[in-house]
Order: C-alpha cells, then sequence, then structure tokens
C-alpha cells in the first residue's frame, strides 16, 4: 500500500487506535504516506501531529445530541458539508484504504470515502457500538469489532470481523523492569497493584481510596502505585501523609503506561476502551469501575464482558467504597490461583496481533478492489 487515510478523534480512546494502526502499516510498509481526517477542536488536532509524518485534513463537524434538539438540524447541515470536504480531501491524497476509529469526525470521512469507491474498514473499541459505528456499518466494507458481543449489535454491517483493538499490540512490546524502575520500585519485587481513573483522574475512586489507606500497611507484601490525576494531586496529597505508607506511591499521572501496566499484577482502573485493549493484550487482572458519566454508559458493558469471562471483577461506581475496594483487591491478590486464572481469562479475550490483523484486511479489501 502506497497511501492510507485514517479518521478518529474526540478521545484517545478513537485517536491512539488509529496511530497504531498506522505505525503497524508503516512496519510493513516503510514508504507508505499516511493522511487523517479531524477537527481543529478535537485532541486528534494536538495528538497527531506529535505522532510523525502524517498530513492533517480538517473538517467541522459536531455529534448528534441525544435527545431531539434544533442542533440536530445543524449538525446534518454539518454532516453534509463535511462529506464534500471529505471527498475533495479523498480525491487529493488518493488513499489505498481508509480507516476511521470512531468519533463523529470519522462519519462523514469513512461515508465519503465508501461513496467514492475507496475500500474501508472502521474499527469498534468498545462492546456497545457507538452510533457513528452503527450508521457506518451498512456502508464500509468491513467492521472490526475489538471485543465479543459487538456483532449482536451490528446486524445490518456487510462484514464482521474480530480483530481486537490496536493499542494491545503497543503494550506487548513494554518493558516491565523499565516501569518499576520510573516508579522507584526496580529493587522491589513485590507485586504491583495499579489503580488510576484515566487521563484526568476520577474523584469516586480517589475518594475510595482514601477511605481504604488505613488498611494498606495491612499488605506489606504488596505495593500500591495509586494514580490520581494531575487535577486531583494537590487535593489528594495535601490530606494523606504519603510516607506514612512504605508500600504506597502516588503519581499525578503516568507519561509510561505501557510500561508500568507491563510490571504491574492487579489494575485498578475505569473500563475504557484503550484500558480494556492493553491489559487484555498483556492478561492482567482487573477491578473496573464502569464511569457512568459517558455516552450510553459504554463501559459497563465493557466492564461486565471481563467480569463474565472471570478476567475481571466490576464494581459499579454507585456501590463503591474503600472497604468494597479493599476487600476485592484482597480477595485477588490473596488467591494465587484465583489471580491466575483471571490472567490467563485475561489473555484470551485479547488480541495483540491487532494492529496487524487489521493491516492484512486493509491490504486485502485494497488489492481485491483494484
Amino acid at each position: 500500500m502506497k497511501k492510507v487515510m485514517l479518521s478518529g478523534g474526540g478521545t484517545g480512546g478513537h485517536i491512539y487506535p488509529a496511530l497504531s494502526i498506522a505505525e503497524a502499516v508503516r512496519r510493513r510498509h516503510p514508504a507508505v504516506e499516511i493522511g487523517y481526517i479531524g477537527t481543529t477542536k478535537g485532541l486528534e488536532a494536538q495528538i497527531v501531529p506529535k505522532a510523525g509524518e502524517i498530513s492533517f485534513f480538517d473538517v467541522e463537524i459536531q455529534g448528534f445530541k441525544r435527545k431531539l434538539s434544533l442542533d440536530n438540524l445543524e449538525t446534518v447541515a454539518k454532516f453534509i458539508r463535511a462529506v464534500r470536504k471529505c471527498k475533495e480531501y479523498i480525491r487529493r491524497f488518493q488513499p489505498d484504504a481508509m480507516v476511521g476509529t470512531g468519533g463523529y469526525v470519522s462519519g462523514p470521512a469513512l461515508f465519503a470515502a465508501a461513496k467514492l469507491g475507496v475500500p474501508t474498514l472502521i474499527l469498534e473499541p468498545d462492546v456497545f457500538p457507538g452510533l457513528t459505528t452503527r450508521f457506518l456499518s451498512r456502508y464500509v466494507d468491513v467492521t472490526a469489532i475489538s471485543l465479543t458481543g459487538s456483532e449482536k449489535h451490528l446486524t445490518k454491517a456487510k462484514r464482521i470481523l474480530h480483530t481486537g483493538n490496536p493499542r494491545g499490540t503497543e503494550v506487548t512490546h513494554a518493558d516491565g523492569d523499565k516501569g518499576r524502575e520510573s516508579l522507584g520500585l526496580s529493587g522491589s519485587d513485590k507485586p504491583i497493584v495499579l489503580i488510576f481513573g484515566g487521563s484526568r483522574g476520577a474523584k469516586p475512586i480517589n475518594d475510595a481510596v482514601e477511605a481504604m489507606l488505613p488498611r494498606i500497611s495491612e499488605a506489606s507484601h504488596l505495593d500500591f502505585v495509586y494514580v490520581t490525576g494531575e487535577v486531583h494531586y494537590d487535593d489528594v496529597t495535601a490530606k494523606i501523609e504519603t510516607d506514612k505508607w512504605p508500600n504506597l506511591t502516588v503519581k499525578p499521572f503516568i507519561y509510561n503506561m505501557p510500561d508500568v501496566l507491563a510490571a504491574t499484577s492487579l489494575v485498578v482502573a475505569r473500563a475504557g476502551a484503550t484500558t480494556l485493549a492493553e491489559l487484555t493484550a498483556l492478561g492482567v487482572p482487573a477491578i473496573l469501575i464502569p464511569s457512568p458519566y459517558v455516552t450510553n454508559n459504554h463501559q459497563e458493558p465493557n466492564a461486565r464482558l471481563l467480569e463474565d469471562h472471570n478476567a475481571g471483577r466490576m464494581i459499579l461506581e454507585r456501590d463503591l467504597s474503600g472497604e468494597r475496594l479493599w476487600e476485592t483487591i484482597v480477595e485477588v491478590m490473596n488467591d494465587p490461583q484465583r489471580h491466575r486464572r483471571m490472567s490467563e481469562e485475561s489473555r484470551k479475550l485479547g488480541r495483540p496481533d491487532a494492529a496487524e490483523v487489521i493491516v492484512d484486511e486493509l491490504e486485502k479489501i485494497s488489492f481485491n478492489r483494484r
């Protein structure tokens, strides 16, 4: 393939899988040209230009409101204008294939590509497909799903392929020793329990951790790494005496998450698609606290999938407390057989070769279209 175009935006859960696909294409086709359609207001405008030689094409688009609103009339108008703009970009760039990874910006981009006869693939990162995926699945050549269960919501798709999430491919190259070193734990061989609430943190998780802190000294055989999120770090460290617990490390943010995950024995986190892709690729057991504030409550089906397969435990935010969280951590970490089974089942759900599988499919559909 000489040229590949990508689209996906709004959140890292859509952008980073797209960039993982870009890297996988480059590994196989070093001279490939990569294009990216996004918005100037989304995170993609900040992240994509830092990811190497990628041509960025911007469109103006907005998502549909979940309830009846006059704003949706403007959304339709912007969609039509965006489709026209995307067709201009696609004709100029002449991609061999087009990939979308979700977010409303990928709607007009893939729709335009499909109408122009460009081979197309959309990746759905969550168990419950977003509105964009459900709309596009009837037009694109392939709908790639990251997690089992999505297929039952995509009854009008032309073709469904279980590829996994390409973010999982990235963490398989991670270095656990570097992860321990970055945490200041290179001299310890204790299992690590990593607690985080997403890039900005999550106050309900922070509150539960604060409530369970007095119990941490009871688990001297474990190292706890607690990531507060940068916006919460000062408040959290003002409340707790971090020196009081020698087996506790508090961080505002982790920049080398793949390496840290590779060193981790148990994760306590939200249930975003990227997090699940990384955990299942590495086979890390998880206690998942899905965010109830996301669109369509899509994190709960993600968490429930891991729980149903004995790869994780789910605690709904309304049931979260320091005591409940502590009991669940102890239940997993003090039972080596349970921990091993959870790890094995988690790995079964993962597709560490996801990025390569998607590139295989892009080569196939672009070759068949010639």
